[in-house]
């Protein structure tokens, strides 16, 4: 017995986590397994004097801070925009257009699954709705028109991931709040990441097209339904429409750089893209109107489908990007123009507004309550020291920190059969970010990696949710299998981008800022007052009191590690001789930039020059 006590006393930590894996596996519901666990073992470590029972008087303040979190607030105002924009027809308007537009060459319908599915994204962030909406409507026609039914249902299926990593993505909202980062800066670093993603998925579908033709046919003659009169497709318009908005956009560009030179690139880019873009629905709009006949149906079509959202996009990100908004204020004026688009399509109604409403709390709730779970758990684990088993189980694999990222990586691989990506980013993030810091990771890197990986837990099978969803709205002649093994090779894919990201760092672009968590001392200098002739308290004789902040250089044992002075900011509250105040003054001075000062626990000293 006393040997089974004295195991459990030394590896408590680790119990805890595989008792914890064993719960999530038994089909126990998460949240409620992350609470029960933590609360057990909370018990058994205060029994074997492994955990203060202090710690848990903290679990209040924790649970409120959750709930009055404006990062997650961010959740349900996108999660209902998303919503709105599926229920109200722009999935199937935009899926119609882009499949006329790309029907002429091999694949064309499967590309259109792609950009829509990319746009989609972008405006609804949700995968379900992506997924249903695009298994609907365009699975039916592909079957139809010979496509192969493995990769039919695919690329349906992975097209409706790519909410999972480009902006504005709930992965990345969520990550940013457990890595402690800005959601806008996680936007930022992962929007090329996703754009590249997909284009290798465009190139997958290309290649087939080269080596398996008939497995992508082009869209036949008569359900081109999109021609002019003479009989011509009229993509030459739309090509001729795109060159000119975009030459537009670098001519706007180019004079608002010389009218405004200290405009930052993003609100440059934002700005002059969004003139250029509305001038071309101005233009497709006075040409419908007054038939000026500049335009052919296809460009017409192509403007009104594709700039509303676009236009939504740029009023949710755009604001994002240039700092105008926060990502929750974006996520309201997301939710306000989507129900305005739907109003504008005729398609608001109390029924859909229930709907989303509904499905929206559903959501919210779901990951209100796993969060509250892991904030049990995760409370429980660092009181007996989990966090250090972690840091030293991760820190001290072989290769330094490219072993660090592909062990990271396989474990949310394989955990990413069984768990999806919220369960994910609240148990296992928490645990290796510390981890990845002391590394010198950057987090937002950290955090848009992490997203691409666990992007795949929507594809791969047999639990992928995304391959669920497709089933559910699939006909019978799509067998599960052909789902499975439709999904494979963009599985492979999505591995191959989180390869690409750890050998080629730059595809993330993440801004250089300065870390705040830097060592901060405060020293208040008391000098000692010595009675005057009158009887009465002399100013001090050696100068004023001081509040000084300092950071670790000004310690003499970290001279060596900068160019410090040790010149601190300091407060100075004087008076002078005759008792008369000054207004107190803030002074910064340094001569030279500090490095990056070494991390420790703040420190409040009091010191004195009386003796």
């Amino acid at each position: 017995m006393d040997v089974l006590l004295q195991f459990i006393t030394s590896n408590l930590a680790p119990i805890m986590f595989a008792s914890l894996v064993i719960f999530l596996l038994s089909g126990f519901p998460v949240a409620f397994s992350l609470a029960a666990n933590g609360i057990f073992f909370a018990v058994v470590g205060i029994q074997l004097g492994l955990f203060e029972p202090a710690l848990m008087q903290a679990l209040p303040n924790r649970i409120f801070g959750i709930m009055s979190n404006d990062t997650l607030l961010a959740i349900p105002f996108f999660t209902f925009m998303g919503l709105i924009l599926e229920r109200s027809g722009m999935a199937e308007d935009l899926l119609d257009t882009i499949g006329q537009l790309f029907g002429p060459i091999r694949g064309g319908i499967a590309y259109a699954v792609i950009f829509v599915g990319a746009l989609l994204a972008a405006t609804t962030g949700v995968v379900a709705a992506s997924v249903i909406s695009m298994g609907l409507i365009s699975l039916p026609l592909m079957l139809r028109y010979g496509y192969d039914k493995k990769i039919a249902s695919g690329v349906i299926a992975a097209s409706g991931t790519l909410a999972q990593i480009i902006p504005h993505s709930l992965v990345l909202i969520v990550m940013a709040d457990q890595l402690g980062r800005s959601v806008g800066d996680m936007y930022k670093a992962a929007f090329i990441p996703g754009l590249l993603l997909t284009a290798m998925y465009a190139g997958y579908i290309l290649s087939m097209s080269i080596f398996k033709p008939k497995s992508l046919p082009a869209l036949p003659m008569e359900a081109r339904n999109l021609r002019e009169a003479n009989g011509d497709s009229g993509a030459t318009s739309v090509l001729v429409l795109v060159l000119a908005t975009t030459l537009a956009g670098f001519a706007l560009a180019a004079y608002f750089r010389m009218r405004y030179p200290q405009m930052a690139s993003d609100s440059l880019g934002i700005l002059s893209g969004s003139v250029a873009v509305i001038g071309a629905f101005v233009l497709a709009l006075i040409n419908n109107k007054l038939k000026l006949g500049l335009l052919s149906r296809m460009a017409e079509k192509v403007v009104f489908v594709m700039i509303p959202p676009l236009a939504l996009i740029f009023l949710v990100l755009g604001t994002i990007f240039i700092g105008v908004a926060t990502p929750t204020e974006g996520g309201g004026m997301g939710a306000m123009g989507a129900i305005i688009l739907a109003m504008m399509k005729g398609r608001l109604s109390p029924d859909l507004m229930k709907q989303a409403m509904e499905s929206t709390t559903r959501l919210s709730c779901f990951v209100i309550f796993i969060l509250i779970g892991s904030t049990v758990f995760s409370l429980v684990f660092r009181g007996i020291n989990g966090d250090v088993w972690v840091e030293h189980l991760l820190s001290s694999l072989p290769g330094g920190v490219i072993g660090f990222l592909i062990l990271v990586n396989i474990l949310f691989f394989v955990l990413a059969f069984f768990l999806d990506f919220f369960e994910l980013a609240f148990i296992l993030v928490p645990l290796v970010a510390p981890v990845a810091e002391k590394l010198g990771i950057d987090l937002i890197w950290f955090g848009v990696l992490l997203g691409v990986n666990m992007q795949t837990s929507f594809m791969h099978p047999p639990f992928g949710f995304a391959l669920f969803y497709l089933r559910s709205v699939a006909p019978k002649a799509v067998k599960t299998s052909d789902i499975y093994w439709g999904a494979v090779p963009f599985v492979l894919i999505q591995i191959i981008m989180v390869g690409l990201i750890i050998a080629f760092p730059n595809l993330v672009s993440v801004e250089k800022k300065t870390d705040m968590k830097e060592q901060i001392e405060l020293r208040l200098d008391a000098p000692e007052s010595k009675p005057a002739a009158s009887g009465k308290t002399s100013a001090p004789a050696s100068g004023e009191p001081e509040l000084k902040f300092s950071t670790d250089q000004d310690k003499p044992e970290n001279k060596g590690a900068s160019k410090h002075d040790g010149k601190e900011p300091e407060l100075k509250f004087s008076s002078d001789s005759d008792g008369k105040s000054k207004e107190p003054e803030l002074k910064f001075s340094s001569d030279s930039a500090a490095s990056k000062p070494v991390e420790k626990e703040p420190e409040l000293k009091f010191s004195s020059d009386a003796k």
